[in-house]
């Protein structure tokens, strides 16, 4: 039900979309503990990708920075 891979945008969307369930208190118990787990495992995956981004672009960079 869920795509394997999601993108950036997508990733911070639904959490924000999970944040504003939680301060609406849209959410009972036992649906906030999933949605928590499901904000973790977003989180991790923005992280990833902003590394992994940033390593990108530091490579490319570090070509003409490695004189410094």
């Amino acid at each position: 039900y869920m795509k394997k891979t999601i993108n950036y945008e997508d990733a911070v969307q639904e959490l924000e979309q999970i944040v504003r369930q939680m301060e609406n208190d849209e959410l009972d118990i036992d649906v906030l503990c999933e949605k928590l787990k499901r904000a973790q495992t977003l989180i991790k995956m923005c992280q990833d990708k902003l590394t992994k981004t940033d390593e990108e672009i530091k490579k490319l960079l570090g070509n003409g920075e490695e004189r410094n």
